[in-house]
């Protein structure tokens, strides 16, 4: 039975609280719990295996905890038919199963409907196409807007899924490491665009899983380290993206430093904190 539909309280739009992952006889994530507010803009970090894509689908309600509760908009997972939920949550990975050669618009276009491809005999409507539009421009596309898919780079792939997740005003953006992969000017223009949209979307609350501080934009405010499928830290990134804590979650020594709202990450020296 779906719980009764109505806003998150305080705005919070994810709670996650004591949350278990168990798979076979492994126990992949351990006492989860953190929260999750419009307007705030949360880093899924830690190194690799450490259960931040396995977290990221939770939130994005393609798996269920084991134990313990999630809050996703208001509504509990568990309770709630997830399809009714999912058009909420804009989703971004880079595993998107698109293999016909349809242009930047017409995949930002598919947002609207929820599907891979166009939906056959449906026309979109002028405010689609306007919003459309728009987002193609806001992620910086605009001269690609009629570029196909096989010829776009990495990159414009990437901020093309963004847009396309935008499609339904969701409240909620959740991205699966969406800078992987990228050269140094594609990783930046992803960033500028992420740092771009947060600005022009007050109330928009986002999660992004990365390994790498560089990949994280400037108006990153909140921060969940994860190690072996439990906390590390979670908090504001003043707080959480230390060089102490940082250390601890990757068990290295890492100097962490920050300059024009970004992060950077060396080696301490000699491999001293």
């Amino acid at each position: 039975m779906d719980d009764p539909i109505g806003p998150a309280g305080a705005g919070i739009v994810l709670n996650v609280r004591a949350v278990d992952l168990v798979r076979g006889d492994r126990l992949l994530l351990e006492e989860i719990t953190f929260t999750v507010r419009a307007g705030e803009h949360w880093a899924l970090l830690g190194p690799n295996g450490a259960g931040k894509s396995t977290l990221l689908r939770i939130l994005a309600t393609y798996a269920h905890p084991t134990r313990g509760q999630v809050d996703i908009l208001g509504r509990r997972l568990g309770r709630v038919n997830v399809f009714s939920l999912r058009p909420l949550i804009g989703f971004v990975s880079q595993q998107h199963p698109l293999l016909s050669a349809r242009t930047v618009r017409e995949v930002v276009l598919t947002g609207a409907t929820g599907t891979i491809e166009p939906v056959l005999r449906r026309t979109p409507d002028a405010a689609e196409l306007r919003r459309a539009g728009d987002l193609i421009e806001l992620m910086g596309l605009g001269r690609l807007a009629g570029a196909r898919w096989p010829v776009l780079s990495h990159g414009e792939r990437g901020r093309t899924l963004i847009a396309r997740a935008l499609m339904a005003e969701p409240p909620l953006l959740l991205l699966d490491e969406p800078a992987a992969g990228l050269d140094v000017a594609g990783r930046e223009q992803l960033l500028a665009s992420m740092d771009d949209l947060r600005e022009r979307q007050r109330g928009l609350a986002t999660v992004l899983v990365t390994h790498h501080l560089e990949e994280l934009p400037a108006s990153t405010s909140h921060a969940l380290l994860l190690r072996g499928g439990r906390t590390v830290a979670a908090g504001p990134v003043a707080s959480v993206l230390t060089t102490e804590q940082v250390s601890t979650c990757f068990d290295y020594p890492i100097a962490i430093a920050r300059h024009a709202g970004r992060w950077t990450s060396v080696a301490s020296p000699a491999g001293r904190l």
